[in-house]
This record gives structure tokens, C-alpha cells and sequence, in this order.
């Protein structure tokens, strides 16, 4: 893996933990400039130091993905700092409906789609400009499962990655001769911040996710970082506006 983006510079987006920190040091350890976009300043830099002490290029740069002043301001100081942007990971994501009965609750709504689907939106129109002057690029939005399939007690977050596997195939398209591939990775459970939320108060939730999926476990961050390096690899050149599926088989 080592090289394999030498020269690249990659944005992601919640880049401070989970699946964006997993893939944060993925690209990194393949000689990418990475650029870790993160709203939690603490952890955003903690992230990016890390990175650096490994011997790798990394630039933090606070952000809150639903507003467009902070999501242009990253898209500048990584053009400042770099020159360019190849490539761009958005993963920022939040997931606070944990009640066992969907409680349809307005705020939560609002809260959830202004950073899962807004967020990815603006991030997109701004990468987009910045890889359209360049003539080349390539975006990963990650969605989840429940881009593609339903889950009872969480409407607003079905709702949002739906819209991010739309945004996704409608930019896909429109962007299909320009020299910018734009796919969306779909993991299942994986083993997170989010995830931790979902089972702290009752270890057995752990229990039941494993068994959920077929291959008897959730995933860990590596390996969804694994499959949005592929996408963003020269091995996916011929694949966009695909919403690729990595879930131990619990869509199947």
C-alpha cells in the first residue's frame, strides 16, 4: 500500500475517529497528504499529530460540514497548504436516534440531515469546484446500510443516507465526463464512537449486532478504510455512482 497516493492530497471529513481516523492514517501510510476535517478541535488535532509523529503529512482543519463558510474555508487552506485536492472522503456523520421506538422528533430531523445530508451536499459542491478546475478527482460519500435498506427506530438517519447514496448517483452522472468518479461505500456495523452509543447502556446490544451479521462480528474501522481506498484507487477507475456494500453479509 505504501506509495500508492504519493502525491495525493485527500480531505476527510470527521477524520478525528472511527472509520474517518481509519482512514485518515490509511491514506496516510500510502503517502497521501491527508487533511483531517473534524468539528471536535481536541480530537481533530490529537488525530493529526499522530499522524505527523508516524512520520506522515496531515493538517487538521476544525470544521462543521452543515455550514457552508466553515466547509469553504477547508476547501481553501487545503489549497493554500497543498495546491490541489485528489481526493475527498466524506464521512462526517451523527447518529443520536437511540430510542428503541422512533420518536419522529422534528429537531432530531433537522439535526441529523444538517450534518449527514447537507453536509455531504456542501462538502461535494465545494470539492467538486476545486477538482473541476483541475480536471481530475475522486469522492466517497459514506453512507451506511441504512442507505440501502430500512431500520425501524431510525427514520431521520435512514432518511439522510438514502440522500447520500442520491447525491452520490445524481453527481455521478453529472460529472461522469469530467474526469471526477464519485462512489459511496455502505458498511454495516462497525466498531466506533457511534457504535459504542448504541450498546453502552446495555452490553447485550453488542451481542445481537455480532450476531446480525453473518460473518458472526461488526467490522473494524480498517477495513471500511480499506474499501474507500479501493474506490479512491486506480484498481475502481472504471466504477462511479456505485454504492458499494461492505457488511459481513447482513444485507445479503
Amino acid at each position: 500500500m505504501s506509495g500508492q497516493f504519493s502525491g495525493k492530497v485527500v480531505i476527510v471529513t470527521g477524520g478525528g475517529s472511527g472509520i474517518g481516523l481509519a482512514t485518515a492514517k490509511a491514506f496516510a501510510e500510502a503517502d497521501a497528504k491527508v487533511v483531517i476535517a473534524e468539528i471536535a478541535e481536541a480530537v481533530g488535532n490529537d488525530a493529526a499529530k499522530a499522524i505527523k509523529a508516524a512520520g506522515h503529512e496531515a493538517l487538521f482543519v476544525q470544521t462543521d460540514v452543515s455550514k457552508t463558510d466553515s466547509v469553504t474555508a477547508l476547501i481553501d487552506k487545503t489549497v493554500a497548504t497543498y495546491g490541489r485536492l485528489d481526493l475527498a472522503v466524506n464521512n462526517a456523520g451523527i447518529d443520536p436516534e437511540l430510542a428503541p421506538v422512533p420518536t419522529w422528533d422534528e429537531g432530531i430531523f433537522d439535526k441529523i440531515t444538517a450534518v449527514n445530508l447537507k453536509g455531504v451536499f456542501l462538502c461535494m459542491k465545494y470539492e467538486l469546484a476545486q477538482m473541476l478546475k483541475q480536471g481530475a478527482g475522486v469522492i466517497v460519500n459514506v453512507a451506511s446500510i441504512a442507505g440501502v435498506s430500512g431500520v425501524g427506530n431510525k427514520p431521520a438517519y435512514v432518511a439522510s443516507k438514502h440522500g447520500v447514496l442520491g447525491l452520490t448517483k445524481a453527481a455521478a452522472l453529472q460529472h461522469a465526463r469530467t474526469g471526477i468518479r464519485i462512489n459511496a461505500v455502505c458498511p454495516g456495523g462497525v466498531d466506533t464512537p457511534i457504535a459504542v452509543d448504541n450498546y453502552r447502556d446495555d452490553p447485550r446490544i453488542r451481542d445481537q449486532m455480532n450476531n446480525a451479521h453473518p460473518l458472526g462480528r461488526i467490522a473494524e474501522p480498517q477495513e471500511i478504510a480499506s474499501a474507500i481506498l479501493f474506490l479512491c484507487s486506480d484498481g475502481a477507475s472504471f466504477m462511479t455512482g456505485h454504492p458499494l456494500v461492505v457488511d459481513g453479509g447482513l444485507t445479503v
